[in-house]
């Protein structure tokens, strides 16, 4: 376990030493504040997505139109490599964009012409699964639901707010899980993308030196256990609220009350053979409690 791979890295042990130093926790490249970055910008991609992409889902799945040409551009989007799409619009756009003032310490000063290629390609990432979820959801929901809310007197927008938004948000949270993990792991490759942040950081700058004890493979390694652990973290605290916000008759959550199914009187009705000397049949009471 000295060496890893026995290549003349550093060994495993070596990532236990490392989250152990005080001084690779703090500072503005620390494991803290790296975290913080990765955090930021993957609640703001998510949330943009979620903007973006929700009320495209909920009016295609409402209407039904344009969903073979939606299902095809979400699975082309899905194919596109995002580091391929992420150095091609660096060439592209970067030289473009002549912004050298940053923003606190998430956005580094000099860091935007290559902060927003990074940005479009995560919002590339996070759109396909929060899009294909939402128009699925709506147009799973009941015929015979729809129309009872039309009967009732609701106008197309209420029957899509009112009853298919909520029936369809189980499918839509998967959605929205399944892009804030896609979020959180390809925010590593944004790192590749000069002077931006995040966890991806570790392992893009641990690269260049891998030999190195503190900056080199065992700060790769931390970077991609904080990424892990990170991911599982944003996945629980969602099931947290989509248990939640999801009502419990549409989750399947719901259940009989003990004390309804208790007082249930169950009656077992038979029919007997007419009898020769009354010539009716009998009902035999046979049930109880």
């Amino acid at each position: 376990m000295i060496v890893a791979a026995s290549n003349g890295l550093p060994g495993l042990h070596r990532v236990a030493i490392w989250f152990n130093d005080p001084g690779n926790w703090w500072g503005p490249n620390g494991l803290l504040a790296r975290l913080g970055e990765h955090v930021v910008y993957s609640l703001v991609l998510v949330l943009a997505a979620l903007v973006l992409a929700l009320p495209l889902g909920v009016v295609i799945g409402h209407s039904g139109r344009g969903v073979a040409l939606l299902a095809g551009a979400a699975n082309g989007l899905r194919a596109i490599p995002s580091l391929g799409l992420l150095l091609f619009l660096i060439v592209l756009l970067s030289p473009r964009l002549h912004v050298t003032s940053g923003f606190t310490s998430l956005i580094a000063r000099g860091s935007i012409p290559y902060l927003i290629p990074a940005m479009i390609v995560l919002l590339v990432v996070a759109l396909p699964p929060i899009l294909t979820a939402t128009y699925a959801g709506v147009q799973s929901v009941d015929r015979g639901v729809r129309d009872a809310a039309r009967g009732a007197g609701m106008s197309p927008l209420q029957v899509m707010t009112k009853v298919e938004l909520p029936c369809a948000l189980p499918l839509i949270m998967s959605g929205v899980r399944n892009a804030t993990l896609e979020v959180i792991g390809t925010l590593t490759v944004a790192a590749y993308a000069p002077l931006v942040g995040g966890l991806g950081r570790f392992i893009v700058d641990g690269d260049q030196n891998l030999s190195d004890p503190r900056y080199g493979y065992p700060a790769m390694v931390a970077g991609g256990i904080t990424i892990a652990a990170l991911a599982l973290v944003a996945d629980g605290l969602l099931a947290l609220v989509q248990r939640r916000i999801v009502s419990p008759g549409v989750s399947g959550r719901s259940s009989p009350n003990p004390a309804f199914s208790r007082g249930v009187i169950r009656i077992h009705v038979t029919a007997q053979r007419p009898s020769p000397t009354d010539g009716h049949h009998g009902l035999a009471y046979q049930g109880g409690r």
